[in-house]
């Protein structure tokens, strides 16, 4: 993995100067900039700063009403904004871009190993489908809401209740369309919302994803409140580019299952197998609250204290996407609720086949992480996973019983 990222290509780096031309623009509203904030008061002053570089149809597009229709408007399809709201960032100049990724610098940390890290090498993944889609070296792409990229590859042997939900379908929720077509890869289509206004003593969601790619960090009075549904995948899973560099976005993710499935002694492992197959995960798009009553597969109170340590090491990666302070929070508390949680899997423990699956379900923590057959490289597996949390997803704000 790449020690530093730098986009290349797409949507992230170039300018669309003609739709954001001085001559042609409105003037926004001016929101105030701390530049010696800390803490939430930081990622407030970074979505200041961005709102600052925006006209005021720019700002109408970005800071939307805190509502559930558009907390829960995100996906893991290629829909562009029928499935999405906020700004595009393919709509956005340099400079805009530039305070936009600043945003999720602050909010989502940016030494190795972060949320930031990764969200840039997705979307140089996203790129890099593209261009493999657009030479040819696949299918078209998916489009609209009722479209899947599972649907070249879906195990029709599956259990059809294990499948995620599908894209959101009518109307765009209140607030905006998402600025833009929808359909397609690349950086250039994904979208940045603040759900509420930024500020140290309300509540508002920064929300931000594409293809492949959902965040959503819910602040309530100067504190993160929720740092999920956080969903990712990632298409092609590896690749090294023209000047050597080899990326691998989801090897941490992968890495940590993969040490505690390894770990698992043939009869640990005989009671962590899961009766159902998976062809994606349980809790994706669409499926709000639809946690499963009963937990499977083995205690971690009936493992080693080794292998209750790799449980929290498999976690770890899906958690260490929002700032440290609240990565720690979080881990305390998934370390107090270990004994209670489960590990099970389904499929093959390799992850490198269709329908090999891994889940950690606990009081708290749910995670799941499956392997489907490539859509545009068709030759090889690629990964959906999801971070959620029974009590702390979107900050505990809404219901879905």
């Amino acid at each position: 993995m790449a020690a530093g990222v730098v986009l290349v290509g797409g949507g992230f780096v170039a300018a669309n100067a003609a739709t954001n031309s001085s001559d042609a623009k409105k003037a926004g509203v001016h929101y105030p900039v701390d530049k010696k904030a800390n803490g939430v008061a930081a990622v407030v002053s970074a979505a200041n700063a961005f709102l600052n570089t925006l006209d005021s149809d720019q700002q109408a597009q970005t800071v939307l009403d805190h509502s559930q229709a558009n907390a829960t408007a995100w996906s893991n399809l290629p829909c562009g904004s029928s499935c999405r709201v906020g700004i595009q960032t393919g709509s956005l100049s340099d400079d805009q871009l530039a305070a936009l990724k600043n945003v999720l610098k602050v909010a989502l940390g940016t030494g190795e190993g972060t949320g930031y890290e990764h969200v840039l090498e997705t979307l140089l993944a996203d790129d890099q489908l593209a261009s493999a889609e657009g030479s040819g070296s696949g299918p078209a792409a998916p489009s609209g809401s009722g479209s899947s990229d599972t649907s070249a590859s879906a195990d029709p042997s599956a259990d059809p209740s294990a499948t995620a939900g599908g894209a959101p379908t009518g109307a765009p929720p209140s607030g905006g369309t998402g600025g833009g077509a929808g359909g397609g890869y690349g950086s250039d289509i994904y979208f940045l919302a603040f759900l509420g206004t930024p500020s140290v003593d309300g509540t508002w969601q920064l929300q931000f994803g594409g293809h492949h790619l959902a965040v959503n960090v819910t602040y309530k009075k100067g504190k993160v409140a929720g740092a999920s549904p956080f969903f990712t995948g990632v298409e092609p899973t590896s690749w090294t580019t023209d000047d050597g560099t080899t990326y691998e976005p989801m090897a941490k993710f992968r890495n940590g299952m993969l040490a505690l499935t390894g770990s698992l002694s043939t009869e640990q492992l005989a009671k962590a197998k899961l009766s159902e197959s998976f062809n994606d995960v349980l809790l994706g798009p669409g499926e709000d609250g639809q946690f499963p009553e009963t937990k499977e597969g083995i205690k971690a109170s009936e493992l080693s204290p080794k292998q209750q340590k790799l449980v929290l090491a498999a976690i770890h990666p899906w958690v260490a996407g929002v700032d440290d302070a609240t990565a720690k929070k979080l881990m305390k508390t998934y370390a107090r609720e270990l004994s209670k949680t489960y590990v099970s899997y389904s499929g093959g423990t390799a992850l490198d086949t269709q329908g090999d699956y891994v889940r950690i379900d606990g009081p708290s923590v749910w995670i799941e992480f499956v392997c489907q057959n490539g859509f545009v490289y068709q030759d090889k597996v690629h990964y959906h996973t999801v971070y959620r949390d029974h009590t702390r997803d979107y900050g505990s704000e809404f219901s879905f019983s």
